[in-house]
């Protein structure tokens, strides 16, 4: 075991030990929950969610403050400022794992300046075009890639977000030059495919899916293992000819370094209770996505090996932020 995930694991574990009922007097006045993403997009709508059953539980409410810009930097800068008593909450996705590698120096150390609480769930990452435009399917992607390099152009969450980072190997293996358009959220990079000033997107399921129901756009793969349950008819981007490329987006919260653990431990309770009340549980499932309760370890776990696996694919691709 690395130094690095043995840090996680023991700052999970003391963050989980206690009893949750002894957390007296928490929380005293309403919690805020940042997102480093738009409004409309996929953590900020499950941020909402949770929050309603947080809120209902813990009896303060949970306010979601959006903070964009700067690939979440901006969130997680104001999340490791915040006092760490439990009331400055962050639902975070696979950028705090990529953004130490992505951001020279680095803007944090996710083993020192953060406290594991839960994961959330996962959603996988869809590749989806406009459904008037010329890109009806993976193999017309690579065809126009290939007969006119860069000429296709694709939106996503940002530089170094998962939907990017998996894009940017699909492209080396397939041979293709596509032109990246990085948005600061999902629902942006949508917005403008919609109005046709870009010709695809990498996003998750969850916020394509409204879009597809609609029939304005068109889902062209699906990034993971097996097809999506949303999307029965949609070929994964392994049956298109490009195994290896599997990607999804995860949420967890987290909290500041220093947590006391009986706030911990009565936050992680709380979400566990959020996680399995059925409107949270169909919001996931519906999109494709799967709930995902467990430790506090659990999430702990997950941080240590998407942060070594994002420093490698970053490193060997040579993205950098915009």
């Amino acid at each position: 075991m690395n130094d690095f995930r043995r840090r996680l694991i023991v700052l999970a574990c003391l963050g989980a030990a206690g009893p949750a009922a002894r957390a007296q007097g928490y929380p005293a006045r309403p919690v805020k929950v940042l997102v480093g993403f738009a409004p409309g997009g996929a953590v900020d709508i499950i941020a909402r969610a949770i929050s309603q059953q947080l809120q209902a539980g813990l009896g303060q409410p949970f306010v979601v403050e959006n903070k964009p810009g700067a690939g979440t930097n901006i969130a997680m800068k104001a999340l490791i400022e915040s006092a760490p008593d439990g009331h400055t909450l962050m639902l975070t996705a696979n950028s705090i794992a990529a953004n130490p590698t992505l951001y020279q120096p680095a803007p944090y150390d996710m083993a020192r300046d953060f406290t594991p609480i839960s994961l959330v769930g996962r959603v996988p990452v869809v590749l989806a075009a406009n459904a008037q435009g010329p890109v009806d399917s993976v193999a017309r992607l690579v065809s126009l890639s290939k007969t006119q390099p860069k000429s296709v152009t694709y939106g996503s969450p940002g530089n170094g977000s998962t939907p990017h980072l998996a894009i940017e190997l699909f492209e080396r293996a397939a041979g293709i030059e596509l032109t990246h358009v990085p948005y600061k959220g999902g629902a942006p990079a949508l917005n403008d495919l919609l109005a046709g000033h870009i010709q695809a997107v990498a996003v998750n399921a969850l916020e394509v899916q409204p879009h597809v129901k609609s029939g304005r756009l068109r889902v062209l793969a699906v990034l993971s293992p097996a097809r999506a349950g949303i999307f029965p008819d949609v070929p994964t981007i392994a049956e298109s000819g490009f195994a290896g490329f599997e990607a999804s987006v995860w949420y967890g919260f987290v909290g500041p370094a220093g947590l006391p653990p009986a706030v911990v431990a009565r936050l992680h309770g709380e979400i566990q209770k959020a996680l399995a009340a059925p409107e949270v549980r169909e919001r996931l499932t519906n999109a494709g996505g799967e709930v995902l309760p467990g430790p506090t370890a659990r999430l702990a776990d997950l941080l240590a090996s998407e942060r070594a696996r994002y420093d490698k694919l970053i490193r060997e691709a040579r993205i950098k932020p915009d």
